[in-house]
């Protein structure tokens, strides 16, 4: 591979204005066929396994519009008085003449009369292309109430899925904080501009490509953020990786072709195989058991593999552009920086005492996991967004009018062949008997007489810790041919199935990358470490997110007003992502100094070395990850700043705690033992390396147009 990879890079940089239109004809094709062809990104929430979905599939069996989606309006009156009946009677008319409309209820006014709540019946489900993400039919028919004076808020599916659209403000605010970064890290605008370049033009074309993919299958309408969230940040590590070591070589004397060449096939395989421990990672997510799960790991494959193609094609094409301006001004100057790096010190001061290193690292990862086992888990409630929404306005008067419950009721469906009528209304009166159900509906019947529906309100709110119980007894308590149904137990359902998949889809991942990681460094140890420090690092993670969001230590730092349940969402979205991404900062560093231990058989000093070698471009790295994904957080849905926040610290702690502190501390402890491998195990691996040396390129002669320039000192073990 390295060779290939090698005149890949070399012709790149040989041939830049045709590999450059090459790229872009590349890139205008599957832009254009996207358009042609392209679907529309549209969320599948039907769920086989979740019991509630039984009762959904009765209910649209049998109930026209049943078991689709709804809306609710609720209409109030700030003065306290009653909503003029002729304004509610015009707001239903204008209400049934919308698209898909098949049922408008009757106002079901509050007790003080100031408040009246008004339900719409779709006939199709959310996910329908005409309602997904639009509220425009809706906010036209109660603009003329607003007019009247009164406050009309929007709840219920269909708002709830287009009250909170991504506002673009993560993507600008990481690439501005990615390029400040570089520039300070690097001293050159041009080395900084150039993996941002990389990485969008990259993301355009894996933008299309998840487009094509949505006409292929139901892509979730939040796959596209979540892989532009990692895109954009591995393309700018990628990028930044082979650009580091482009320079590298530039400096050490090597023409821009020969060091395009050379950077490629070193760093480049490195990319490779790291991006290649990402896509295990996101095909871990198929297994979590939900559609949407499934999406965002293809989408998100497509965006790496298309960053990767871009950095691999498109760097040293704009390295041979670029030329000497990569280097910073001094070093085109042949002025020598003087000095240890101050990765190779730290890691040097580390190596000299790993032992009281280890412990303390692992003390403070231990203890900032501890919060992680009070987590608890329940899907996206517009009770936990931002009171800018209408929707949470809605969900709060409707708390405060009808009761908390009466924001998530559940919906009993008895099939009348199994049940009889008696059963079921002694089965209403059981409910109304218990203490956590405040009200019941009268009993309906399906117009073809086959079931009986009626709804029970709890005494608490949908996100309340006690619902999930409830959700269980009253199912216990049910004979058979009656389910308990709605989005509450819906949302019950999911919570106890992700909860219950996060440990396949964590066994699934670390067991393939593991057995990857030990094909690439030919060691049981590096592997299982590393694997055992990267859950590490996302066990803290998991911790801090449930201290800053459901101990509510952060809320109003991020623009919410209580405390909240973590989405049930995020933890296994989160751990596919994070594993992948801590998986290539691993390849990157143990590449090096596997490269410098294989070279010199110094087990101490490669580690030394190989922080040096790769400390700034790491760190550089994960500041610039931890600012894309602290810039997602700053967006108003409150799922997609947990999953912000989250990854962000993750980063931050393995990039300093865990690469910085652990890899250089248990190295040095273990010495030798770090690259031990079973002589039988050796046979039965396939060879593979992350990273080659430079006897393993092909000769080729310096240019003589390149002046000599000083080669970086090296970095004695002994570093202090």
């Amino acid at each position: 591979m390295s060779r290939l990879l090698y005149r890949l890079g070399h012709g790149a940089a040989a041939h830049p204005w045709r590999t450059l239109s090459a790229w872009l004809l590349t890139a205008a094709a599957v832009v254009g066929l996207s358009v042609a062809v392209g679907g529309t990104p549209q969320d599948d929430y039907n769920v086989t396994e979740a019991r509630a979905q039984v009762g959904i599939e009765m209910l649209r069996d049998h109930l026209i519009g049943a078991g689709n989606t709804f809306a609710r309006v609720v209409v109030h009156d700030r003065a306290g008085e009653a909503p003029s009946p002729k304004v509610l009677d015009d707001l239903a008319g204008r209400l049934r003449a919308m698209p898909h409309v098949v049922q408008v209820s009757p106002p079901q006014v509050s007790g003080d009369g100031d408040t009246a709540l008004v339900g719409v019946t779709y006939d199709v489900p959310v996910t329908d292309p005409d309602l997904m993400g639009n509220l425009t039919p809706l906010e036209r028919a109660v603009a003329p109430v607003r007019t009247a004076g009164l406050q009309v808020e929007l709840g219920g599916e269909v708002p709830e899925q287009a009250a909170a659209p991504m506002r673009g403000q993560g993507e600008v605010i990481g690439v501005v904080a990615a390029l400040l970064i570089l520039v300070l890290a690097f001293g050159s605008v041009v080395s900084a501009g150039l993996p941002i370049a990389v990485a969008l033009g990259g993301l355009a074309v894996g933008s299309a490509g998840v487009t094509l993919l949505a006409a292929t299958m139901d892509v979730s309408t939040a796959a596209p953020m979540v892989a532009t969230m990692v895109g954009l940040g591995v393309g700018i590590d990628y990028a930044l990786l082979l650009v580091t070591r482009h320079v590298e070589y530039l400096r050490a004397g090597h023409s821009v072709p020969d060091a395009a060449g050379r950077a490629v096939a070193t760093a480049g395989r490195s990319v490779v195989f790291a991006s290649s421990t990402v896509l295990v990672s996101l095909m871990g997510l198929r297994l979590a058991g939900l559609p949407v799960y499934s999406s965002f790991g293809f989408a998100t494959a497509i965006a790496v593999v298309s960053v990767m193609a871009a950095a691999l094609t498109l760097v040293p094409a704009l390295c041979r552009f670029a030329g000497l301006r990569l280097l910073p001004r001094r070093v085109r100057k042949a002025r020598a920086q003087g000095g240890v790096p101050l990765t190779a010190r730290w890691a040097a001061k580390v190596g000299r005492r790993p032992l009281p290193w280890a412990v303390a690292a692992t003390v403070l990862m231990l203890g900032l996991a501890v919060p992680a086992l009070d987590m608890r888990t329940w899907p996206q409630d517009p009770s936990s967004q931002s009171t800018e929404l209408t929707t949470r306005r809605a969900y709060d008067l409707v708390a405060a009018e009808y009761g908390a419950g009466a924001n998530g009721p559940l919906t009993v469906v008895a099939d009348r062949r199994d049940v009889t009528d008696a059963r079921v209304e002694s089965i209403r009166a059981a409910l109304l008997g218990r203490d956590d159900i405040v009200a019941v509906t009268p009993t309906v019947t399906s117009p073809d007489g086959a079931l009986a529906v009626f709804d029970a309100v709890p005494a608490y709110g949908p996100t309340d810790e006690r619902t999930g119980g409830l959700v269980s007894d009253v199912r216990a308590s049910l004979p058979g041919g009656v389910e308990v149904t709605g989005t509450t137990a819906f949302f019950s359902d999911i919570a106890d199935l992700l909860a219950g998949r996060l440990w396949l889809v964590i066994a699934f991942v670390v067991a393939l990358s593991v057995v990857l990681l030990a094909m690439v460094f030919r060691s049981v140890v590096i592997p299982v470490k590393a694997a055992v420090m990267n859950l590490l690092s996302i066990a803290a993670a998991y911790g801090v997110m449930v201290v800053v969001f459901q101990w509510g230590w952060g809320t109003e730092l991020l623009g919410l007003d209580h405390p909240l349940a973590v989405s049930s969402w995020v933890p296994i979205l989160m751990f596919a992502i994070l594993f992948g991404l801590s998986m290539d900062y691993e390849v990157f560093l143990l590449s090096r100094i596997r490269e410098d231990w294989e070279r010199t058989g110094d087990a101490h000093g490669s580690v030394v070395r190989g922080l040096s070698a790769t400390g700034r471009v790491i760190s550089s790295a994960a500041a610039i990850m931890v600012a894309v994904f602290l810039g997602f957080a700053t967006e108003v849905d409150v799922v997609v700043k947990m999953l912000g926040v989250g990854m962000a610290v993750a980063i931050l702690l393995d990039a300093t705690v865990v690469r910085m502190v652990l890899v250089p501390a248990t190295m040095s402890l273990l010495g030798r033992w770090n690259w031990w491998v079973p002589a039988w195990l050796d046979r039965v691996l396939p060879t593979v390396r992350a990273e080659v040396t430079d006897a393993d390129l092909p000769a080729t002669a310096r240019a003589a147009d390149v002046p000599s320039l000083p080669e970086p000192e090296r970095v004695p073990v002994g570093a202090r």
